[in-house]
Formats: C-alpha cells, sequence, structure tokens
C-alpha cells in the first residue's frame, strides 16, 4: 500500500515559503516609503567636557625654560614617564602638611610625590592642576 498524499515535512516548508516571501515583500514596501526623521535639534549643546586624566607619581625631572615636568608612574610591573607642559597659571600646591599653600614650579624638585591632572592636546599633555603630596627622602638602602 503506497500513500502518496501524505504531507511529509519538506512538503509542508516547500508549500510555505512562497507565501513567506510574499508576506516579506508586502511588508516591505511600506516600510522603504517611511523616512526616518531627525531628532529635534536641542535648545543649547553642552559644553564638551575637557578630557583629562590624573597620574601620581614622583617628579623625575623639571624643565624651567621649556616649563615641563617629568613624572615617573607605574602602570602595571612597568614604569612610565609622563611629560607634562605647565603653563604659567597652572595651580601648583603643597599638601605635604595638610594644607594647600600655593607654590612655584620652580620649588618642585626631583623625588617630589605629585598628584597632577592633564589632558592631551596637539602640542603635547597638558597639566591643569598640580599637588605635591609628599617626598621621597631616601632611595633604597644598600644590603651588607
Amino acid at each position: 500500500m503506497c500513500r502518496t498524499n501524505v504531507p511529509t515535512w519538506g512538503n509542508e516548508i516547500m508549500s510555505f515559503a512562497p507565501r513567506l516571501s510574499l508576506l516579506c515583500l508586502f511588508v516591505s514596501f511600506p516600510l522603504a516609503g517611511q523616512q526616518r526623521t531627525a531628532p529635534p535639534p536641542a535648545s543649547r549643546p553642552a559644553a564638551p567636557a575637557a578630557p583629562h586624566d590624573l597620574v601620581r607619581g614622583a617628579v623625575s625631572a623639571v624643565d624651567l625654560r621649556a616649563r615641563t615636568l617629568d613624572v615617573t608612574t607605574g602602570v602595571g610591573f612597568a614604569l612610565r614617564i609622563v611629560r607634562l607642559q605647565v603653563p604659567a597659571d597652572v595651580p601648583i600646591t603643597d599638601r605635604e602638611d595638610g594644607q594647600r599653600e600655593p607654590m612655584r614650579l620652580a620649588e618642585l624638585k626631583p623625588g617630589d610625590i605629585v598628584r597632577a591632572t592633564f589632558g592631551g592636546r596637539q602640542t603635547g599633555l597638558v597639566a591643569y592642576v598640580i599637588e605635591r603630596v609628599g617626598r621621597m627622602d631616601r632611595g633604597v638602602e644598600p644590603t651588607p
């Protein structure tokens, strides 16, 4: 006995596929006619914040002529030297004794521990705020 009119899974899919194709085609026409609308313009654009970063480390060099400050900091298991340009109007404070006292760039010495906020510009990294938080008085003691 042979059954020829028994629907199989393959036959059902094959008869459903043309209907699904036509349905997708008809649904896509109205969607293609719609235009995307631009969001309404903001009444006042927000001022972009200056990108900034923070570095904590030891001063390794101070160049008064070029007004730059090299800060050595640890990044993972590596050391990184960050060279910051220091404009004349950048506030430099001393917080070593718990008070914020203003100081000049010439007063920073190698071995000072600083925290500096800076941002990148086309001319390089520029400091916004520099704060001395301590001093390294001694290096590693030699072992006999």
